[in-house]
């Protein structure tokens, strides 16, 4: 089996990080996986998309989800989601937090922000779990750990063991940021 996850978020988010940790729990269980980041404008506020796939049957030829391909699309950003739902599955399912962030059209008053991205996301047929992973990191402490809440919420729906997840945050956060990082996935695991 092939599990292909995208993750897409906006520069300064964090979803290096948490590819790192995705493909860690991968190679963990000893499966061929590949991690790559495909990017816009890797800086704050630019769009960014990381891919991350394993198979525990074969060899993974590529690192590229093409479209309709993806199992899972975890999103940092409500506007990044909607601009990747096409490289989902029919079957797939969307991890996201709620967190809005404007676009440059939207703050210079060219365009504006869509109303309900989730609930339209979710009346189309899509699985969508979701928590507001920002507002979860703030009450931890330190909005940057907004990405690894999110990994412990997608952790909660993967079918994986969690001390898997802890384990690859443990070998993928240096040892300063470890404890609360450790705390942002047990809060997204529970959210």
């Amino acid at each position: 089996m092939t599990k292909n996850i995208l993750i897409c978020g906006v520069g300064g988010q964090g979803s290096l990080l948490a590819s790192r940790i995705l493909g860690q729990v991968a190679i963990s269980q000893g499966w061929d996986t590949k991690v790559s980041e495909v990017h816009g404008m890797s800086q704050r506020g630019g769009s960014v998309v990381t891919y991350v796939k394993y198979s525990d049957t074969g060899k993974v030829a590529s690192p590229v989800i093409c479209r309709g391909e993806a199992d899972v699309i975890i999103s940092f950003e409500q506007l990044e989601t909607a601009r990747w739902l096409p490289f989902l599955k029919k079957d797939g399912k969307i991890v996201t937090s709620t967190q809005k962030i404007y676009p440059m059209p939207v703050i210079s008053g060219n365009a504006v922000y869509p109303e309900s991205l989730i609930e339209k996301i979710r009346e189309n047929g899509n699985v969508v779990v979701e928590c507001n992973a920002v507002d979860i990191a703030k009450a931890l402490g330190n909005v940057k750990v907004a990405n690894v809440v999110l990994i412990g919420l997608y952790a909660k729906h993967s079918g994986f063991d969690k001390e898997i997840f802890l384990e690859a945050v443990r070998e993928c956060v240096p040892e300063k940021f470890l404890e609360l990082n450790l705390k942002a996935f047990e809060a997204g695991y529970n959210a």
